[in-house]
């Protein structure tokens, strides 16, 4: 009986081929070819591949062979998936009102758990969206927020979606994504920031730099904007909680590449100053790659650099010097025949017994002093009003200055000479970064001591430096310097007089060269504040959905929506 059925097929698509110009004269054949998806797995591969070629010239049966299509894209067997999958971009080649509906249920079958079939599901969507951009747009978005607000919200389509426009709208660039889909993209873009996870905010922010937005000041300022508040909500802030801070990161890191001369940081220097610093010690202390208030002092530092003019300049830098002293050691009090003395015994004993220098956090010092050189530049004046204030951070810098510069000899004398594979070593990339890192912290002491006060030395953070994509996630202490170098003597403290010393600006990379790392989280995704789909329950950062739904929907009989009112 198949095998009659088979050639009942053959037969039906050789009077539909012949017959040209009276083949719409010829609906019960085409009839039969729909009624074949009912038929044996053979039946059905052929069925797919007639319905598709013969779909322009039945107007009137359109729907029914769109749901016949859509029945053997969930039938059991993977290749007669594929193969009606396959062809469905066929079916709107010409005729784009179907073009939504389409790319709706393509969107769906993301979902599949067969690399093989998704792989033909990405094809079939790329292939539409090369033939109607617009429409496939249209559906993908429609699906993705379909995904999020249905009663079983489906987070495996939802995210793969995402990073399907993440990837392939750039892929084909402007020459098939025009302005109208751009002003889709913006649009949908900007709702799914309300309610992203932190890879959902890459893939979208990834999408919408590339678009116009990304390309002109005023559109980037309102990138910014946007980050800003998905970053943080002051109702809304418990610094103690080390998902709260993880959002703020996450966040304005997207938001660094896009400050300019002309697209000023100024918002979030606020939010640090204003309810971040003000908390420093609320914030859990970690370490490691998860040190959270090394990822905020680095990206402090970052914001301060495209500050425009601030309000409350100087309470800003007060809290901004606050935060500071907690990494700047107290200098020991002592009588100069005393403290003479020390010196000439320190340098008679061996090395492992000299008096111990105290711990030194020098990546932490050196996001921190960058932070206030940077916004002391808005109010030269304002740090040395306070004569006590001041005077109490000199002794600290000058103590500070005499224990980097020991390093920086020990630096110098371990790196320098080094050749060829010596120098290329993660050891030796690590020193240099150190060495840069006690440098710049040298450089912006000697900007405090001038009379008065000075801030126009220009310096690169070393964690900017391309040489030290890897190495930035170390945080530099005295610690791991004093075991990565030899042992020599005690340097001679440096002084410092007040004379004008001219530094040579160093040339500070755009944050958009920079190799971003996303900093990673602590616990996985937002831990014990997400809902059930892993995403952030704060008012700004996701309203909280249900879970992830990951139901294959031939697997258990739960059949995908189908989209007839498209």
């Amino acid at each position: 009986m198949s095998a009659d059925n088979i050639e009942k097929l053959y037969q039906n698509y050789g009077i539909l081929a012949d017959a040209k110009d009276d083949i719409a004269k010829h609906e019960k054949e085409y009839l039969e070819i729909l009624a074949a998806v009912k038929g044996s797995d053979k039946e059905k591969r052929l069925a797919s591949q007639f319905i598709a070629k013969f779909f322009n010239s039945f107007p009137n049966l359109a729907d029914q062979a769109i749901e016949a299509q859509f029945d053997l894209c969930e039938d059991d067997d993977v290749a007669i998936r594929k193969q009606a999958i396959k062809d469905l971009p066929i079916m709107c080649k010409n005729n784009r009102e179907h073009t939504t509906r389409i790319a709706d249920i393509l969107a769906q079958l993301l979902q599949s758990e067969d690399a093989t079939e998704i792989n033909v599901v990405t094809n079939s969507l790329v292939t539409i969206l090369k033939t109607d951009p617009k429409g496939t747009l249209s559906g993908l978005f429609s699906q993705i927020h379909q995904s999020t607000d249905s009663e079983v919200p489906n987070e495996v389509v939802r995210e793969r979606c995402i990073k399907f426009l993440a990837t392939k709208v750039k892929q084909l660039g402007r020459e098939v994504i025009d302005k109208d889909c751009e002003d889709i993209i913006i649009a949908e873009g900007k709702k799914i920031l309300q309610d992203s996870v932190a890879e959902e905010l890459e893939h979208i922010m990834d999408l919408l730099i590339w678009s116009k937005l990304g390309k002109t000041p005023a559109g980037k300022k309102e990138l910014t904007q946007l980050i800003a508040a998905l970053a943080f909500t002051p109702e809304d802030w418990h610094p103690e909680d080390p998902e709260y801070i993880d959002r703020l990161i996450q966040c304005t890191q997207h938001a660094l590449p896009l400050f300019t001369a002309q697209v000023e940081s100024t918002q979030f220097v606020n939010i640090f100053c204003d309810h971040v610093l003000g908390r420093w010690k609320d914030i859990a202390a970690t370490s490691g790659e998860n040190d959270l208030k090394l990822e905020l002092l680095k990206i402090f530092a970052e914001v301060t650099e495209h500050c425009g003019e601030i309000e409350n300049a100087e309470d800003k830098i007060k809290t901004t010097y606050d935060m500071l002293l907690n990494y700047l050691p107290e200098a020991p009090v002592e009588k100069e025949e005393e403290k003479a003395a020390k010196t000439e015994n320190d340098e008679n004993k061996p090395e492992d017994t000299k008096s111990a220098a105290p711990s030194l956090q020098f990546s932490h010092v050196e996001c921190a002093l960058f932070a206030l050189h940077s916004l002391c530049r808005k109010a030269p004046d304002a740090l040395g009003a306070d004569a006590a204030r001041i005077k109490s951070l000199r002794l600290r810098l000058q103590y500070t200055a005499r224990l980097t510069q020991g390093y920086i000899k020990k630096l110098k004398e371990v790196t320098q000479g080094k050749k060829g594979e010596d120098a290329n070593t993660e050891e030796n990339k690590l020193k240099l970064v150190a060495l840069k890192t006690t440098s710049n912290i040298n450089t912006l002491i000697r900007d405090i001591f001038r009379t008065p006060p000075s801030f126009k030395s220009k310096v690169q953070l070393s964690f900017q430096s391309k040489k030290a994509e890897k190495e930035a996630t170390h945080s530099i202490e005295a610690e791991e310097v004093d075991k990565q170098t030899s042992g020599s003597k005690r340097h001679r403290p440096i002084t410092f007089d007040n004379r004008d010393q001219k530094e040579s600006p160093e040339k500070r990379p755009r944050s958009g060269d920079r190799n971003l790392k996303m900093y990673t989280p602590p616990s996985g995704k937002y831990s014990s504040r997400l809902n059930n789909s892993g995403r952030f329950s704060g008012s700004n950062y996701g309203r909280g959905r249900g879970g992830y739904g990951r139901r294959d929907f031939r697997n258990n009989g739960a059949p995908f929506k189908r989209r007839n009112n498209l």
